[in-house]
């Protein structure tokens, strides 16, 4: 009964993702500028976006971020966005694995991804929640081996959590617990936040912790506060109208972590590839994008999420070109303005 739940719940997700409006707010770039150069002096054509990530060359520095699993639907979801990561070459994470870890009957929604993604980046995902409800090492390999993954994601949604009826919520000693894993785990291990961002205060306790990679999961995207509002309806839906506006900006948490000497992935509200040459320049070695991806999947199939990606692709390399960048190192040199609420963010740090 418990898995059966968890399995609607999952689809549930996919299906009000798909159906409602749940993108809240903003992610903070409209207040970043980057400065136009009338004379960028570099060839469009030869531009370079490949870079190494986590000892994996890339094409372009896009993962598709964490969505599904543990369903019918995710099966074939996370296969096509499989092929098309590893057609594009770039990287992709599998939504949390809970599912297939507690029913072994799961497991291909989320191993399906082996056989068509062989050769590209692979993220594991487990809810570091979970770390405080039973699990340790063993279901974090499990996890890992699962997908044969290059890192393991552990989400942090303490929102999320609170908004669900069924939700884990005793975060004590959490920390704790996330570094017996780093320690223990032979795969790097990220620490991913899910519409709410991370302060570099937790950014550095997390990387004290042993933490390889911040994905700072900001607000101004997809909100799995509104989610789960919607999944629930009355007084949870009443709890998540309250919070809705929740969380630090994307490019607000990115400036947080900008002096944190490890890499980091910029995920939520990142819409287009203007937002993630932003989101570059304020310090993310990665960008990651999902609910749009799912979109033009979902709409279009493979071919409408080959034309997403594409599109997303070449306008970061647009952006690049009219900066005078000729490749991602040289993008992160570049100046930028901030301006609005992110320049009175900045402004009181002193």
């Amino acid at each position: 009964m418990k898995n059966n739940k968890m399995q609607k719940r999952k689809s549930d997700h996919l299906r009000i993702c798909l159906e409602e409006d749940i993108e809240v707010g903003s992610a903070g770039f409209e207040d970043i500028a980057l400065i136009h150069n009338a004379l960028p002096e570099v060839d469009l054509d030869k531009i370079d976006l490949s870079t190494k990530f986590l000892n994996k060359k890339l094409k372009a520095p896009v993962i598709i971020e964490a969505m599904t699993g543990g369903t019918a639907e995710a099966k074939k979801i996370n296969s096509q966005l499989a092929q098309v990561a590893e057609e594009g070459g770039i990287g992709l994470g599998v939504g949390s694995q809970r599912a297939a870890i507690e029913d072994e009957t799961l497991t291909s929604t989320f191993s399906t991804i082996v056989d068509n993604a062989p050769n590209t980046l692979k993220i594991a995902n487990l809810g570091a929640i979970q770390l405080n409800y039973g699990y340790g090492l063993a279901e974090c390999k499990k996890a890992v081996d699962m997908v044969k993954a290059d890192a393991l994601a552990l989400h942090l949604n303490p929102l999320q959590e609170v908004v669900q009826p069924e939700g884990n919520t005793n975060f004590s000693y959490l920390l704790e617990k996330i570094e017996e894993i780093c320690s223990s785990l032979d795969k790097p291990v990220i620490a991913k936040e899910v519409g709410c961002g991370l302060s570099k205060c937790v950014g550095e306790k997390l990387i004290t912790a042993g933490v390889s990679c911040l994905d700072v999961g900001g607000f101004g995207g997809t909100s799995w506060t509104l989610i789960e509002g919607c999944r629930q309806g009355g007084r949870n839906s009443e709890i998540a109208e309250a919070f809705k506006y929740w969380g630090i900006p994307t490019a607000i948490s990115l400036l947080e972590l900008k002096e944190l000497d490890n890499p980091k992935i910029a995920s939520g509200g990142i819409r287009d590839g203007a937002a993630a040459a932003k989101a570059l320049m304020l310090g993310a070695d990665m960008v990651g994008i999902a609910l749009p991806v799912l979109k033009a999947l979902d709409s279009g199939g493979l071919e409408g999420a080959r034309t997403y990606l594409d599109k997303f692709i070449n306008e970061l390399r647009i952006a690049m070109f009219l900066i005078g960048a000729r490749d991602i190192k040289c993008l992160k040199r570049k100046n930028y303005k901030t301006m609005g609420k992110v320049a009175q963010w900045m402004a009181q740090q002193g």
